[in-house]
């Protein structure tokens, strides 16, 4: 009995590693399904075979663990050191979240893309966006993304990423996810635009910024507790909602000839 108690934390361990907690993909999923216009819709849903964005929201971070899709197991960060310019930043010859975020726009914007290839393209878009957004996933390569910052969390030992990862976010609020998208999801059109303007490079230099802040916030704290959360729950709200709003606009670019030609610049150069 103590052994299987043993295997089944220690899985548990080994899922959180990866992404936005599971609250976190789903709260992004949702929201980008309420920004999806009508053609959008009709072509996510007949790729996902009637299964919402949400409901594959978290699906990466269980398949990254199996050996079909073990080569995506980097796919759910991008490592950019201390004082290292993002364009300077050593690639993952194995890829990274920017890359493979490019290599799904790619596979879902050709015509000819066999089904299945566009489902797995979806799934795994739906998921790295959310884990794009997430500031810790930009985080360095030199204590892997904060997973080796050891912290406390109100007086348990834990590590700066996992923190991120759900800790914080669960810790904010206690909704579901459509509660999240009920009560961040009221940004005025022009605020919308402004955040979804840029390309995926863009996006990614964001959060490097918001992870270079999160370092230097708490590299001064030795227990993370309800102050803590307090000053970061605005920002764990802002990235919730930002990754959704633009996982709809990569969507409707995609699939909407309509959305595409009001939206001239390129996401991906």
């Amino acid at each position: 009995m103590k052994r299987s108690f043993i295997s089944i934390f220690m899985s548990a361990m080994a899922v959180t590693a990866f992404g936005w907690g599971q609250k976190g993909h789903d709260v992004t999923a949702y929201i980008a399904e309420n920004h999806l216009t009508p053609v959008t819709r009709a072509a996510v849903d007949s790729i996902l075979e009637g299964k919402s964005m949400v409901y594959w929201a978290n699906w990466l971070d269980n398949a990254s663990h199996t050996k079909p899709y073990a080569f995506t197991k980097t796919w759910h960060y991008k490592n950019v050191d201390e004082g290292e310019r993002y364009e300077e930043a050593q690639a993952n010859p194995a890829g990274d979240a920017v890359t493979a975020i490019k290599a799904q726009i790619e596979t879902l914007s050709t015509p000819d893309t066999p089904i299945e290839e566009s489902r797995l393209a979806m799934k795994i878009l739906v998921h790295v966006v959310g884990d794009l957004h997430q500031p810790l996933h930009m985080g360095h390569a030199t204590d892997l993304g904060g997973n080796r910052v050891k912290v406390k969390y109100f007086g348990r030992d834990n590590n700066l990423h996992s923190v991120w990862d759900s800790s914080i976010p669960e810790s904010a609020h206690k909704w579901g996810y459509t509660e999240w998208q009920q009560q961040i999801d009221r940004a005025p059109v022009e605020v919308q635009a402004e955040i979804v303007s840029g390309t995926v490079d863009d996006w990614a230099k964001e959060t490097i910024g918001i992870c270079n802040n999160v370092y230097k916030y708490f590299s001064e704290r030795d227990n993370i507790s309800y102050n803590e959360v307090a000053d970061w729950t605005p920002t764990v709200e802002k990235q919730f909602l930002t990754g959704g709003l633009r996982l709809a606009h990569v969507l409707n670019l995609i699939f909407d000839p309509d959305y595409r030609s009001s939206t001239p610049s390129p996401i991906v150069k």
